[in-house]
């Protein structure tokens, strides 16, 4: 009996000793963690940038949360005040979107420092320093680790979220692919995909008298741009590939969902949910678009090997450039194709089909431009299909996109982390820390667009975006530095169709159902479709 008490004596204190230790290197761990942080704010802070002082542990979490909410209550009270005089177009959607950026930015400036729990974040919207940015070429400047770990199941290791030598890598294998010559042959492709959505819409219209009609163009436009997408990379059309945008799509959205998804502010039981069922949904849903993307390569393999294709599609030019490097490995060929796909599928086809939303919608609460445009068109385009050669020269029209990206760009901000010590004019970067800066912010900002920097003045790119503004390197719809967004060329070129192709069909005004409430999925989107009455011409 001794003996067993003895025993039982030893356990517990073998236990109380476990625990002291596991207890005494949690504090050590996240003692050494709060120290550095908080060297690294010192940093900082001896520049003489200011910031939001962060609490233990969680550092400025808590007040995100509480701007948040505040400004999400004050949005829901707006929407229902939202009119067509083009009013909603002075309001910064930053202001609804990313609200403690808005809050700070007034109290701090154009630079400042805040952090989530032990991570510190410079916010910087200082025209000099951003083209300090652009002209990096550094590969100590990538994207956020821990905002890139999130993006895995949606976009693998392709190269939106690849750092360092692999983005480098992949970078010199997609680059070429989306040149400007390889872009202009694909207007064909371009034009081939608008054509039922012309068709469908020329329907809805006799459908309902042969006058005018509404339509909400968001998904149709979404399932153009996915069958431009589909026959680029495939050679095939969006009716067999609409299963892999489909499963995109819903990954997109439940990741989304949360509106912490960027900074960790969803709350704890949004938290529980997600990494129980949402975890699950999205591992199911990632395994199922790989095997899905394979399998619609190894097809296209097949049918160049059989000779029952000639042409090669930009799946299989990757593919057959991968393979011919030979400082890549073994494995790289099949998750370099795989991940870069879903890249292509969601870059490409999710912000050139929002980019579109917003032209329309703009466009119509401006149909003088519209006119215009159409003008353009007639000119250019005899029988009112454009080519590669008359796309270049749509100068209203072009000036029209450069507007609506400055405006409404899909992508809200640039997001950098310094993999190393880095110095962008008098701005000494620490190691660690991330630099975040908004884009719709950035383009609308009066000091550098004038008194008129939310209004839709088309005109102002005239002369090219050098004569636009007094700073044209705060002009970054597309990103900046190295990391310029590849496909900016294919995304000009097929709003350029596309809209070409719509204005030539078509004159429309805005509907008095359309709801201004930007939203953020990952991109900045209409957060209740696009909705224009169309009539034909």
């Amino acid at each position: 009996m001794v003996e067993m008490e003895e025993v039982l004596l030893s356990m517990k204190l073998v236990f109380s000793v476990a625990i002291v230790g596991v207890l005494s290197w949690i504090v050590y761990v996240y003692g050494s963690m709060w120290h550095e942080s908080q060297r690294v704010r010192k940093r900082i802070q001896m520049q003489g940038i200011k910031g939001p002082p962060p609490s233990f542990l969680h550092g400025n979490l808590p007040d995100m949360q509480r701007i948040q909410a505040q400004a999400a209550s004050a949005a829901k009270a707006s929407i229902s005040n939202s009119n067509h005089s083009g009013q909603f177009l002075a309001h910064d959607c930053t202001a609804t979107l990313f609200p403690y950026f808005e809050h700070w930015r007034k109290q701090y400036g154009l630079v400042y420092t805040y952090s989530t729990g032990m991570k510190h974040h410079l916010y910087v919207n200082q025209p000099d320093i951003v083209k300090e940015m652009n002209q990096c070429i550094t590969l100590d400047l990538g994207k956020p680790t821990y905002l890139t770990n999130k993006l895995a199941p949606l976009l693998g290791n392709g190269i939106l979220r690849a750092n360092g030598v692999s983005w480098a890598q992949q970078r010199k294998l997609v680059a070429a692919e989306f040149f400007m010559d390889k872009v202009k042959v694909m207007v064909g492709l371009m034009i081939e995909s608008a054509q039922p959505l012309l068709l469908k819409w020329e329907q809805i219209i006799e459908s309902q008298g042969g006058g005018t009609a509404e339509v909400k163009v968001d998904v149709d436009l979404r399932g153009l741009s996915a069958d431009v997408i589909s026959r680029v990379c495939f050679g095939h059309s969006y009716s067999k590939g609409k299963e892999v945008f489909s499963k995109l799509r819903s990954i997109q959205k439940a990741m989304s969902k949360h509106g912490g998804f960027l900074f960790g502010l969803s709350s704890f039981r949004d938290k529980l949910n997600f990494s129980s069922k949402k975890k699950n949904e999205i591992a199911r849903l990632e395994k199922e678009v790989e095997s899905l993307i394979w399998d619609l390569v190894e097809k296209r393999k097949r049918e160049c090997s059989e000779g029952s294709s000639s042409e090669k599609d930009l799946m299989q030019l990757l593919l057959e450039a991968a393979m011919n490097d030979q400082s890549l490995g073994k494995d790289f060929s099949k998750r370099f194709i795989v991940d870069n796909c879903k890249n292509i599928y969601f870059a490409g086809h999710e912000t050139t089909a929002v980019a579109a939303s917003w032209c329309l919608m703009l466009l119509g609460l401006h149909p003088e431009w519209q006119t215009r445009i159409r003008a353009e068109v007639a000119e250019l385009c005899p029988n009112g299909i454009p080519d590669t050669d008359s796309v270049a020269l749509m100068k209203a029209l072009t000036m029209v996109i450069q507007e609506v990206l400055r405006l409404y760009p899909p992508a809200a901000f640039v997001s950098r982390e310094a993999y190393g010590d880095m110095q962008f004019g008098s701005l000494t970067v620490p190691k660690g820390v991330c630099l975040w800066t908004l884009i719709p912010t950035l383009h609308r900002d009066p000091e550098i667009w004038g008194p008129d920097a939310n209004e839709f003045k088309p005109e102002r790119f005239s002369e090219g975006v050098s004569k636009a503004c007094k700073f044209p390197h705060a002009y970054v719809p597309f990103g900046l530095g190295t990391r310029l967004c590849l496909g900016k060329n294919f995304a000009l070129v097929q709003l350029k169709v596309v809209l070409a192709l719509i204005i030539s069909r078509f004159s429309f005004t805005l509907s008095p159902n359309y709801r201004h409430s930007p939203a953020y999925r990952m991109i900045v989107e209409p957060g209740y479709g696009v909705d224009i009455v169309i009539q034909k011409i």
